[in-house]
């Protein structure tokens, strides 16, 4: 099959993947422009997995005041060059992720961050509900279980829905956007504040 370089410019407009990368996903996919897209998503997201491990030391602070100034955000999103961190691309993603603390009052970046006492708690409190409910005893730890899930992708910004698209979690979107720019990106933290709460 014949890739013309407009397929290949287009595709790379598309995805932003490289060159070469673009061809060989066209080429794979016999020309099929959804299904080089999905190629490409696949093998980018193979490599931003492969990219977690390195150094994302550049990047920005960035502040965010949502409309009728109660709600504000201090973000902290790294990447692994000040070429990336100085981006378009990279700003806006900085900015959607700012506003998603800001709408959905993450209280940590990842599970890992969540203290044991509060995990504790939840489970305590989740299963006693059940157990009030009548539901057998054999089956309280795998719904406790369901609905710690669901607990993470409340207070965890990395496994909320993205506000934007809710058919990906922000982890995704920073999965994504670590693919497009080749270098792994790393949300650090942040601080929400609203108005007249501590």
């Amino acid at each position: 099959m014949t890739v013309t370089a407009d397929q290949v410019r287009e595709l790379r407009e598309r995805t932003g993947a490289g060159m070469m990368e673009c061809k060989k996903a066209l080429q794979e996919s016999g020309g099929d422009f959804e299904k080089a897209v999905d190629l490409l998503r696949k093998s980018g997201i193979a490599k931003a997995e492969k990219r977690s491990g390195r150094a994302a030391a550049e990047g920005v602070v960035e502040s965010y005041i949502h409309p009728g100034n109660r709600v504000g955000v201090l973000i902290e999103v790294n990447c692994e060059t000040d070429f990336v961190a100085r981006t378009d691309e990279f700003m806006a993603l900085v900015r959607d992720v700012a506003m998603q603390v800001a709408a959905a009052g993450a209280d940590y970046v990842h599970r890992e961050e969540v203290p044991a006492d509060r995990l504790e708690r939840e489970r305590e409190i989740y299963a006693a509900q059940l157990r009030e409910q009548g539901k057998p005893e054999a089956m309280i730890g795998k719904i406790v279980d369901g609905k710690m899930n669901k607990f993470y992708s409340e207070v965890c910004l990395l496994e909320q829905p993205f506000i934007k698209d809710d058919k990906k979690t922000v982890g995704e979107l920073i999965t994504e956007a670590s693919s497009k720019t080749g270098e792994n990106i790393v949300v650090r933290r942040f601080a929400r504040f609203r108005l007249g709460q501590d």
